[in-house]
Formats: C-alpha cells, structure tokens, sequence
C-alpha cells in the first residue's frame, strides 16, 4: 500500500498520552500554594483549558490581572513534571501504529506543552518515533495559531494537503483548519476529515 501523505502529525495530551489528571494535579499545586481552592472538576471550561492550553494561556486564563500571576508562573516552573508521571498513561494501540507508519511516512508532533516532551518521549517508550518535535517552547504563538503546524511542513518540505494532524480539541481543529491541515478527530465528534476512537482506525485513512 502507498501512503496517502507524507507526514503524520500528532497533539500529545488527549491523543499520545491520557493526561488529565496529570494536569489537574499540576495546577492544583499551584493553587494549593497560593492558597486558593482547587481547581473545580466539574467545570467543563477548566477541563478544556487544562487538556487544550500552553502552561502561559492556562495561567492568564486562571489569573488574568490577579496580582498573584506572576507568582503562579513562578511557582509552575518549580513543579518536577517527573513527579506527575504516573498520573499518565499512554494511549492504546498508539505504539502499533506508530511501528506502522514509521519509515513510510514522516511523523511528527505539534503540542502546547512547553518543556516536558522529552522526557514524555522517554518515558512513555517513544524514542525514536518523531522527526519533528513542535512545542509552545518552540513559537510565539501556540495553537490554535497555525504557527506551530506551519513549522512543521516547513521542517518537511511538505504543503499543507500532504501531511495530517490527529487531535482531541477544537483547539487542534482550528489549528489544522488555518494551517490548510486535513484534521483527524480523535476519541472527538469534532468536524473533520475522519473521527476515529482507536490509533489503529487511523492508518486506512493514510494508505490507499
């Protein structure tokens, strides 16, 4: 089977790595700190906010023109992200299709974490998998900007129509809509070109 594209794009937390919790926890310790309440867990917004922002738009989102802004930046960088490891889980079936696609087609991420991907890599047995490494670390504007998407086909070579992006979040799918990227909604009923549940469904949509 021929591939389709040229390039595979992944967003990490929702798509690689089950991650929320992780991210609950991590806020929360900036809260605690603070002494602020926890972050509620009922709040479909915070949710979204957490699993979907750069660690900067997540802290103006909480925070805004609060005094203690500066403070919670400060504090976030002291959290050891090492510590909220088994908070995670990586996705099923995601290795296997990785195994799948590698060496036929180019496979890349595109994330709004800043500074904790390389050890996600590995930790999580992915090394070795990703030519391309986009984080919010890595531009000035995070998605949903296309900046990010649009440096990784600049890193390939590639035009939008050649590459894909899997991704849980409207955050994602605006993204990959103004970066000209075909959108893959994954474990979402988001618009786009295909929603699957599982890694596996992905790869009839890559070879023909």
């Amino acid at each position: 089977m021929t591939a389709r594209y040229k390039a595979v794009i992944y967003d990490c937390d929702g798509v690689i790595l089950d991650s929320i919790e992780s991210n609950y926890l991590f806020y929360n310790r900036i809260m605690e700190r603070l002494g602020r309440p926890e972050i509620d867990r009922s709040c479909a917004v915070s949710e979204r906010v957490l699993h979907t922002y750069s660690y900067l738009d997540v802290i103006e989102h909480f925070f805004g023109n609060d005094p203690q802004k500066e403070e919670a930046l400060a504090i976030g960088k002291t959290i050891r992200y090492r510590e909220l490891m088994p908070h995670m889980k990586r996705e099923e079936e995601l290795v296997e299709t990785l195994t799948a696609l590698k060496g036929r087609v180019e496979l890349a991420i595109c994330t709004n974490r800043a500074a904790s991907m390389e050890m996600i890599i590995e930790d999580f047995g992915l090394t070795g998998f990703f030519g391309c490494v986009m984080t919010a670390g890595h531009v000035q504007n995070p998605k949903p900007h296309p900046e990010p998407l649009l440096k990784v086909l600049e890193h390939y070579a590639i035009a939008p129509r050649e590459a894909l992006f899997v991704g849980d979040s409207d955050v994602d799918r605006r993204a990959a809509e103004a970066a000209g990227i075909p959108f893959i909604a994954y474990k979402s009923d988001l618009p786009a070109l295909a929603r699957i549940q599982r890694h596996s469904q992905l790869l009839p949509h890559v070879f023909g």
